[in-house]
């Protein structure tokens, strides 16, 4: 169908302007790195308080070579700058540990327990008359620090352990494993595994730790073959509340084992991740660019794809090297422009390397008009330094989620809620916000690949699922609050819908879940219940 002349130019202006605004945030990705790297003048005052010197001088004492204090201005505010979200570079921690072996973490983690013990008998032993006091969080465990949430990887007050020193990656001599450090990042991986011609379930974006990743559940352009990234952990080197270090595997402390499967950090501190490895070279991968006119096309096209890739019918082949698609639907604030782009990937290079894989060159996602395309046979540091540059580091950002059937009407009610947003941001005029509604495969067949893990999917219909989620960033704190109450009516308005139709599902991928959500709550008694005894070998409380 041809496009009208009069459309088509104002379709290249819209691009012309998105396209240089995209390309302005890559080519300032160094400038904006530095930037989210420098900090206000360090208020002592504020982290000085009767606890935290406390805490800090039997860390030092405990640990005198591997803790930052405030007052080493330059070292310690090196030690923050590797966040993505500039709400987490703004907690000031108490000091900054920087464990050089899994034994040095042990003994912090056997220093925070004590002051634990010691804050809870204070607060017992305050008078009941007695004025509150300001809560401070005691500590937080950063691996790549790449979440928004709140005191995921950050805290105010507290000790920061900074796990950026866990940073090897060793394939066995029989390539079909490699022990990865907690504090690397997942380009890392690639780039070490690339050269011995192997890789991992890992994760689509370069930039992104694996510790967080992994332990949350993990999804993967490797999905479809081999399932969630945590159910290809054949060991987790893991420091508990006890002091203990274990590793816990499938025959070592296997409940232990199971329940880091897509439980968080809540069990110990994991300080070493063993994966498993497979032969990989290069992948097909890219984006395809639309006009927003495009959008109900892009919902068919998505509805239909995962409805063959489920049904498996004669003649609809299920192809297992095919991950995604990805459908984000973004609306910049500042240029008033809204455009869609659409994730393609396949873990096999097509024989004939300048032609589209056949599941994707027969779906409807090769026809639809387009600004232009990406997809091509590429590294995979390639392909997930492609995802992460469409987000850089140094701004505000919000995550938050649902899981939908994978059904049209409801995809469609999921996009209108997008839309009505829009209409809210605009209003409120919130500076420099970009404002991406994702829509994206979690099928309960990939889940059911690998280990079991406590993810609660395995055991669901083979109805395909649809994890939505709005990926936010914004330039001034003053909006925070208005973002937050916008992204979760949103939210809570695609969940309104679904619930009334009988379409919505429990499951909530915790790596995109707001703050304010409960994804444990999805996972169903059973795993929430061997969870919480996992919770008691460690210590640690399961998230609520």
């Amino acid at each position: 169908m041809s496009i009208p002349t009069d459309v088509v130019n104002i379709s290249l202006l819209l691009l012309f302007i998105f396209t240089c605004h995209r390309f302005r945030l890559r080519s300032s990705q160094s400038r904006q790195n530095v930037e989210a790297a420098k900090l206000k003048n360090v208020d002592l005052d504020a982290i000085s308080s009767k606890a935290a010197r406390r805490l800090r001088a039997k860390l030092v004492e405990v640990l005198p070579e591997s803790v930052v204090m405030p007052d080493d201005a330059e070292k310690f505010q090196d030690c923050l700058k590797g966040y993505w979200a500039q709400q987490a570079c703004e907690m000031m921690p108490a000091c900054v540990i920087r464990p050089r072996n899994v034994k040095e973490v042990s003994r912090a983690i056997w220093v925070l327990k004590g002051e634990y013990d010691r804050r809870r008998w204070e607060r017992r032993m305050r008078p009941r008359n007695a004025p509150e006091t300001a809560t401070e969080g005691l500590f937080a465990i950063r691996s790549g620090g790449h979440s928004p949430a709140a005191g995921a990887s950050s805290v105010q007050g507290g000790a920061l352990i900074d796990l950026s020193l866990f940073d090897e990656v060793t394939p066995a001599e029989d390539g079909k494993s490699v022990v990865i450090g907690a504090g690397c990042r997942w380009v890392d991986v690639y780039k070490a595994l690339e050269a011995k011609g192997l890789a991992v379930a890992g994760g689509r974006n370069s930039a992104v730790g694996v510790g967080g990743l992994t332990l949350g559940g993990g999804l993967s352009f490797f999905s479809p073959r081999y399932g969630m990234v945590c159910s290809n952990i054949i060991e987790y080197e893991v420091a508990l509340a006890d002091g203990c270090v274990v590793k816990a595997s499938e025959t070592s402390f296997p409940d232990l084992w199971r329940v880091l499967k897509g439980g968080g950090n809540n069990f110990g501190i994991v300080t070493r991740f063993t994966a498993r490895a497979f032969p990989s070279s290069n992948i097909w991968s890219g984006f395809l660019y639309l006009p927003s006119s495009q959008a109900p096309k892009v919902l068919s096209c998505f509805r239909e794809f995962l409805d063959r890739t489920v049904m498996n019918d004669e003649g609809k082949t299920y192809d297992e090297f095919a991950a995604g698609p990805i459908a984000c639907f973004t609306y910049l604030q500042q240029l008033g422009v809204e455009a869609i782009a659409v994730a393609l990937t396949h873990t096999k290079v097509p024989e004939d390397r300048k032609q589209w894989p056949t599941c994707w060159r027969t779906s409807g996602f090769s026809k639809l008009w387009r600004f232009w395309s990406t997809c091509s046979v590429k590294s995979l540091c390639a392909a997930t330094d492609e995802m992460s540059v469409l987000n850089p580091s140094g701004r505000r950002q919000e995550f938050a989620t649902t899981t939908i059937l994978n059904d049209r009407a409801t995809l469609e009610a999921a996009h209108d809620a997008y839309r009505d947003a829009i209409g809210e941001i605009r209003k409120c005029r919130i500076k420099n916000m970009s404002w991406t509604l994702v829509l994206q495969p979690m099928l309960p067949a990939w889940v059911r690949k690998g280990d079991t893990n406590v993810l609660g999917l395995e055991s669901c219909s083979n109805d395909a699922l649809v994890n939505v989620s709005f990926t936010v960033n914004w330039a001034l704190s003053q909006d925070d609050a208005t973002v937050q109450r916008i992204t979760r009516a949103t939210i809570e308005q695609i969940d309104a819908y679904a619930e009334a139709h009988d379409r919505r599902h429990r499951y909530r991928y915790m790596n995109y879940c707001g703050g304010w959500q409960r994804p444990f709550d999805g996972y169903g008694q059973g795993n929430v219940e061997l969870m919480r005894e996992g919770a008691c070998v460690g210590g640690f409380k399961v998230g609520e």
